[in-house]
Formats: structure tokens, sequence, C-alpha cells
């Protein structure tokens, strides 16, 4: 397991590179235009972690470069994810399944506890919630993925009810959330690791005519 969360984060590292003008788009519209470059250096940042100790679990890596180097309100969320996901996969060594099921489910209970988002309230709750119940019903990386994707693309219909978008009111409306559709990339590239990707990387990214 600690092969595939290796290989999970750095792909996500590949893809936040390929994402990051996308996401950077979509945050100039609903918040700070932050967010891909937050989520391409962490990421970059986690790479190098991983690279200098080689030895220490993937996940908790992650998790202390999120908490303790990036900023933003990405920066900490992410975080939690990552560290419930090294908690989970600690409990549950040899059996990945069972370690992405309940690292994300405590993963999401960590997150709303401290940001207190709903679905449907346009955040990255709206892409781990629908991930969160597809692991729960045994989907496959694929299924997970898709249902990830399915939840942040759907945020493009939602008014922002937390986070700096809803300061911006109906200007975000039309395009997906950022921070859902970076949640959604990290469960593409598992479904990559894991050779069941639901099309390419660029299939998934926003049509640029959606960013206004």
């Amino acid at each position: 397991m600690t092969t595939e969360a290796r290989a999970v984060l750095t792909t996500f590292a590949q893809a936040a590179h390929t994402a990051h003008p996308d996401l950077t788009a979509l945050d100039q519209i609903s918040g700070d235009g932050d967010f891909g470059d937050n989520l391409r250096d962490g990421l970059d940042r986690v790479t190098a972690a991983l690279a200098a100790r080689p030895d220490e679990p993937p996940f908790a890596v992650a998790a202390a470069v999120f908490l303790d180097e990036v900023g933003g309100t990405s920066g900490p969320l992410l975080g939690l994810l990552f560290q419930e996901l090294a908690r989970a996969h600690a409990a549950h060594a040899g059996d990945g399944q069972n370690a992405w099921r309940a690292g994300i489910r405590e993963g999401l209970a960590a997150i709303q506890r401290v940001g207190e988002a709903q679905p449907g309230d346009r955040t990255l709750v709206d892409a781990l919630t629908p991930a969160r119940d597809a692991l729960e019903s045994g989907a496959t990386p694929r299924g997970v993925a898709e249902a990830a994707l399915t939840g942040a693309h759907a945020t493009a219909a939602l008014r922002a009810r937390r986070g700096r978008a809803s300061y911006v009111g109906e200007r975000a409306v039309g395009s997906p959330d950022p921070g859902a559709l970076g949640i959604a990339l990290l469960f593409w590239c598992r479904a990559h690791v894991a050779g069941e990707a639901p099309g390419g990387l660029a299939d998934h990214l926003p049509e640029r005519r959606t960013v206004r």
C-alpha cells in the first residue's frame, strides 16, 4: 500500500501541473485565484519530501506538508484529509480498499467539523461526499473517481453558501468549484494508478468557455 500511496501522490502532483491553468482560472472567478498555485506547489513539496524521506508513510508526509507549509483554505483541509488517509492506511495495512474507505470517511468528517460545509454548499465536500458513498458501497477506483468527478462538475449549478465563493454570489454559477475539482483529480489519480482511469485527465477539466 505504501507503493500505491506514493504512486497516487506523485501522479496527483503531475495532474496538478496539467490542471493548474484551469484551477487558477476557476478560482479567479470564485476565490482568491490561488488554489491552483497552492495545490501544485504543495504537491511539488510533497514529491520532494517523499524523495528525502523514503521510509516514512507517504500520506503522513503529505499531511505534514499541507498542514505546515501550504497556505490558503486548501492547505489545512487537504492536510486533514491526508492525515486521516495516513491513519487509515496504518490501521488497515495490506487492505487498500478498507484503508481508502476509512480514510475518506474520517477525512470528510474532519473537514466538515472544521469548515462546517454540507453537500450543496459548493465546496470540496461536494466531491468528497459522493466519493465516500461510492467507497462505502464497494465501488472500484474507477467508480469512485466517476462519482467524485460527477459531484465536482455538478457544483457548476450551485450558488456557494460556504467559503470565499459565497461572497461573489451568482458570478461563480456556471463554472465548477476548483476545490471540488481538485479533490476529484485525487480520485482520478488513484484510478489511473490502478489502471482504471475514466478517460484522460483533460477530459475532466472544464472547457475554457465556461470560465467567465
